[in-house]
């Protein structure tokens, strides 16, 4: 649900909103067992001292009153004291470890170093992926045009582009290096953005007995402003949209499990570092726990895998590894016990490369990816808007000159354009206008000596 500053905007927004994970009401809610749940308070205990209630209700991201269940076990178990209370009741006293329960908390960290806030089982996880796929998406040629405002494409590219949106398959995008692929991915994005809704990633999953973490601050750009509060006395301290004795996130008039963020659909971008260990879980000998592979971080948005063909792994390993993934939208992960689980394959998978697809794979794994999509040289007037649109951006006037000089000098000498071209030439005159302390213009003189020092001859 919409949060009320947000009304404004969601009024024109045509996203349709997923729904959000409903805060747990009960121990039994969360999927973690008691013993689990105490572990959990333990190590915060541990790591911070003495903790009013409200505090490690915050830090683990649940209701005091699930969490008190915990606390009072630990009680009983001589691990946990009251060293101080008021009359606000339980959510305001300060809790700390006795000396046996140090002992337990260091025994947990032994088995496990994950601190934070707690996990939600895998399947919740899976439930809530299904939810905010993208696959069977809205989609037709007007709503893909808007996301793809500010971008000069060339004609037709929008009709390829959007049965692949709708069907959320993977897509093959190939062509000449330049040519605004990786501009094409991102474009994707902003559409699933702009008309798919927001989604919701977990701090972590818990399975297994397995700790997996998920969401990552650089890859996932929160919009729930739900970040963690200052620790203090709960009489004083709260947080917008937090609420203490509850310990739930207030979203519009509904109620989101504060073990979720909401975040917008992630654009991960991966290239020639590409290997095959980094699609398996990535377990930490040291911490004893796990962080989830790209493609799973890339669930409910757009997977880029740029320069394909050019990776450590070739691209024959890389589809074999990926080829239930697309066809069945489920993979398939392994514990280092040797567990397996399958988790969602949720994503709008894009190949990218500048080789010709045929020299990489053959027409077997070319089926398995749905939609090809060819990114070719931009013609004179094509290019001609690109460079315009890019003069614009800088607020440089545009000069048809420039475009002539180009052509008559290389494009027209065999040098294949690339859409690229106007950005890296224009930078170059900039430098050159600011290196000599005159007005950046493009004219024909600038524009033969930012070639000249832009391209190769040999």
């Amino acid at each position: 649900m919409p949060l009320p500053s947000a009304g404004r905007q969601r009024s024109q927004n045509p996203a349709v909103m997923v729904p959000a994970p409903r805060v747990p009401t009960n121990l039994k809610e969360t999927g973690l067992g008691l013993g689990a749940m105490a572990e959990f308070v333990l190590k915060e205990l541990y790591v911070h001292g003495n903790m009013f209630g409200a505090d490690i209700a915050r830090q683990l991201r649940l209701p005091f009153p699930i969490l008190d269940e915990a606390l009072r076990f630990l009680k009983d178990q001589r691990c946990v004291e009251v060293s101080q209370g008021d009359l606000l009741g339980r959510v305001s006293y300060r809790f700390s470890l006795t000396d046996m329960g140090r002992v337990r908390a260091r025994e947990c960290f032994e088995s496990c170093r994950y601190a934070g806030p707690a996990p939600v089982t895998l399947e919740q996880y899976v439930e809530q992926c299904r939810r905010q796929a993208v696959s069977g998406v809205y989609c037709n040629p007007q709503t893909i045009m808007q996301a793809f405002q500010g971008m000069v494409l060339k004609p037709g590219l929008l009709e390829e582009i959007g049965p692949a949106v709708c069907s959320g398959r993977s897509i093959f995008v190939y062509g000449p290096p330049g040519n605004g692929k990786t501009m094409i991915a991102k474009g994707l994005g902003r559409y699933l953005n702009l008309y798919c809704g927001e989604i919701y990633v977990p701090y972590a999953i818990q399975t297994e007995n397995s700790i997996i973490t998920v969401f990552d601050p650089i890859l996932h750009k929160t919009t729930d402003d739900a970040e963690q509060p200052t620790t203090g006395n709960p009489a004083q301290t709260t947080s917008a949209g937090y609420n203490t004795s509850s310990g739930s996130l207030v979203v519009g008039n509904g109620v989101a499990d504060p073990r979720w963020r909401r975040i917008r659909r992630p654009v991960v971008i991966t290239g020639g570092e590409l290997t095959l260990d980094m699609l398996e879980l990535q377990y930490s000998k040291v911490s004893q726990f796990y962080a989830a592979p790209l493609h799973i971080k890339a669930n409910g948005g757009v997977f880029l895998i740029d320069d394909f063909g050019r990776q450590l792994v070739s691209p024959r390993d890389l589809l074999n590894r990926w080829i239930l993934p697309l066809e069945e939208r489920i993979d398939y992960l392994t514990l280092a016990t040797g567990r397996k689980f399958s988790v969602p394959f949720e994503q709008l998978t894009i190949f990218s490369t500048n080789l010709d697809p045929g020299d990489l794979v053959d027409d077997a794994f070319l089926r398995r990816i749905r939609h090809k999509i060819k990114i070719e040289a931009p013609s004179r007037p094509l290019f001609t808007e690109i460079f315009k649109m890019a003069c614009e951006q800088r607020q440089i006037i545009f000069r048809e000159e420039a475009v002539e000089y180009l052509y008559s000098n290389h494009y027209d000498r065999g040098r294949l354009p690339r859409s690229s071209d106007p950005r890296d030439l224009l930078e170059i005159v900039v430098a050159i206008c600011r290196f000599r302390n005159i007005a950046v213009e493009v004219s024909q003189k600038l524009i033969a000596d930012a070639a000249a020092r832009f391209f190769y001859t040999g």
